[in-house]
């Protein structure tokens, strides 16, 4: 039975930068108070941009990136909670952007844990013979969503979009993609809300932050044990990119201490199913990262969900 691997990645951010100054101007808060609490400094917001088309300028680069054709490309999978539309989905409009012919096309929603639950579920196809080569992108348009007079809130959310080109793996070859890790707390599923017809983010803060910082320490070394990869030989971690405090009070309960931890937040802010193919594309294009080294991804969020895996880094 085939493995599957990441090829390539890429990313994509609007033009517009957001300060915590520019914030500071809209509701009472200031830059010291946001970097302290939440250890973001700036924050892309999009213009015209739609999640459709931050999706595909993502998938677009990591496609050109893999030195596959839109032709080889079998199965796109978009993570997102943030499009507006309801059909055509954002998958089939990347597709129809890229000119991939006849993919299964199909979106995901597991908000900020969506692209680990995607790339779980790319991997799961792969080595089932149902796709060869995919592209996995999660991109959201928090800004659509967000109150920008409620500071609990619009301090955090930004737009983006990261996508990972998938592909089989030779005859031999390692798995280049562990076990995912997946699950969901529904008992606590209205920390984080998105509901209605003209609805605002909204959240229980202290509720969430609990939650991560104690629960999810043991699933993210499961996810390592399944790879049979040591926690003391992850050459990075890239976690959600919900609050820096959050990233911190993971790391502390795991044996990494040659691991690069991303921090992508400070300067993306919190981009819910973006945020890990984001930040992981940044340090691959920095070439941080050695080609083959093991990463461990970690997606937790909205629902309350959660979804971890290792890979070998492109």
């Amino acid at each position: 039975m085939a493995a599957s691997r990441i090829v390539a990645m890429g990313h994509y951010q609007p033009s517009r930068v957001v300060t915590n100054d520019e914030i500071a101007q809209m509701v009472d808060t200031n830059d010291a108070w946001i970097r302290d609490r939440v250890g973001i400094v700036t924050r892309r917001i999009a213009a015209d941009e739609t999640v459709a088309d931050m999706a595909a300028a993502a998938a677009g680069k990591a496609l050109a990136n893999s030195g596959l054709n839109a032709s080889d490309i079998d199965m796109v999978v978009v993570a997102t909670c943030t499009s507006v539309d309801r059909s055509p989905n954002v998958a089939c409009r990347v597709a129809a952007k890229l000119g991939i012919h006849a993919p299964a096309a199909f979106d995901l929603n597991t908000a900020c844990s969506g692209f680990a639950y995607a790339l779980g579920t790319v991997d799961h196809a792969i080595r089932a013979g149902a796709a060869r080569n995919a592209i996995v992108v999660g991109a959201e348009k928090l800004s659509d969503f967000t109150d920008w007079t409620d500071r609990s809130t619009c301090i955090i959310f930004a737009d983006g979009a990261g996508a990972a080109v998938v592909s089989a793996t030779a005859d031999g070859e390692p798995a280049g993609i562990g076990p995912v890790v997946w699950g969901s707390a529904p008992e606590k599923s209205d920390a984080v809300r998105i509901e209605g017809w003209q609805p605002y983010i909204t959240q229980e803060g202290q509720s969430v932050f609990r939650w991560a910082t104690t629960a999810l320490a043991p699933l993210a070394l499961q996810a390592c044990e399944r790879a049979g990869v040591q926690p003391s030989e992850l050459a990075a971690f890239v976690p959600h990119q919900a609050n820096s405090r959050i990233i911190d009070g993971i790391v502390k309960r795991l044996n990494i201490p040659d691991a690069i931890i991303s921090k992508d937040i400070a300067e993306s802010g919190n981009t819910s199913a973006a945020s890990i193919p984001l930040a992981l594309s940044k340090l691959v294009e920095r070439r941080e990262v050695p080609a083959g080294a093991p990463v461990l991804l970690f997606g937790f969020g909205g629902g309350l969900t959660y979804a971890g895996q290792v890979v070998r880094c492109p």
